[in-house]
């Protein structure tokens, strides 16, 4: 039993330093960057590899007290990683007081998971929450023959139909404008960019993003990944009209690659200080992190963002609505890049070899 116990208590806490070193390293491979996922996780594992240290009693030797000074630092460097999405962090986005439906705009993110067939759902969620903007991801023919039902009230559509579950369609019930779809980097992974006119005419740049992950299933490398959000954040960050980034990033928003497409672009993460919203895995409850993501300029304030009730998917839809500031503008929190993370950023994109540059 004690063998047993010593050798569950070496090998915790060995994943959690595992952990710690993979997040230091800059390396893209899928094996380390996964570490980027479940910091929740591996935060809750650190706290239980703590406890057994304690029992029976604490062994005071030098080697057992330098696993668990290990472990402690592990506890705490997954929780400085996640604090700013939880309830005490500070929130990045201001709440609107007053609302004015000339200037506001609302947004339903759904990976509505290929071979899933319950489209009723969606559109269930489309009726109850009626969003000027509906973008699925992971949408081929069927699911876009099946959302014809939406396009009445819908009239405005991007639709990319593909089989490869990365194709997306877009419905708006307000007008478009410069719609342009690309492949950024992948020659079969699109995105969708636009121009939407809100009722006050005001008009509002979106892009519909959803790279492919880094995994052994998807890409051996997070690179081609990292540099689509890199290059739209680029794009983004002298833009002339208010922005919005949304879809299924397949990153997690405390990754070093997500923070730093925030640093570049200037946008802003209204979960922070609200909680994780966690939208993957929807089946797994013990395995959840947010992979589904709203970025805005600071010309927005917040009127309301929810997890929706799953769809049968795999990914829980995300719903967003957002109020253009009358006057006073966002408090811009932009961040400077140092030259180290200006060097990481061009070499990620020069790796990719990316179609596309300037949006």
């Amino acid at each position: 039993m004690e063998l047993a116990l010593n050798l569950t208590k070496i090998f915790l806490a060995s994943l959690c330093l595992l952990a710690v070193a993979a997040s230091i390293l800059k390396l893209g491979h899928w094996s380390v960057r996964m570490f980027d996922f479940p910091r929740l996780q591996l935060l809750a594992i650190a706290f239980v590899t703590m406890v057994l240290f304690f029992i029976p009693s604490l062994n005071t030797d030098p080697w057992s007290l330098g696993l668990l000074a290990g472990v402690v630092a592990s506890f705490i460097f997954q929780a400085f990683k996640i604090y700013p999405y939880t309830f005490f962090g500070k929130k990045e986005v201001r709440v609107a007081k007053e609302h004015s439906r000339e200037n506001e705009i609302s947004l339903l993110v759904s990976n509505v998971y290929t071979p899933n067939r319950h489209v009723e759902k969606l559109i269930a969620l489309v009726n109850r929450y009626q969003p000027n903007l509906v973008l699925t991801l992971e949408s081929d023919e069927w699911w876009g023959k099946q959302l014809e039902i939406i396009e009445k009230d819908y009239p405005q559509q991007v639709k990319i139909p593909l089989d490869n579950q990365y194709g997306m369609h877009l419905y708006s019930n307000l007008p478009l404008d410069n719609i342009k779809e690309l492949y950024l980097v992948e020659d079969d992974i699109p995105s969708i960019h636009a121009e939407v006119i809100l009722p006050s005419g005001r008009k509002v740049q979106i892009h519909c993003v959803h790279p492919e992950p880094p995994s052994p299933s998807e890409s051996d490398s997070s690179v081609p990944r990292d540099a689509e959000l890199l290059i739209v954040g680029k794009n983004v960050k002298d833009a002339d009209l208010p922005v919005l980034v949304f879809g299924d990033l397949n990153d997690v928003a405390w990754s070093r690659t997500t923070r730093l497409f925030q640093k570049i672009s200037g946008l802003l993460d209204p979960r922070k200080g609200r909680g994780f919203f966690n939208t993957f895995h929807a089946k797994y409850p013990a395995l959840r992190w947010p992979l589904d993501h709203i970025f805005h300029s600071k010309h927005f304030l917040l009127t309301k963002i929810k997890r929706l009730p799953s769809i049968s998917s795999d990914h829980f839809p995300m719903y967003g609505r957002f109020q253009l500031a009358p006057e006073n503008e966002q408090e811009n929190q932009k961040e400077k890049l140092d030259k180290e993370e200006k060097d990481w950023t061009q070499e990620t994109i020069d790796q990719s070899n990316p179609n596309i540059l300037t949006i």
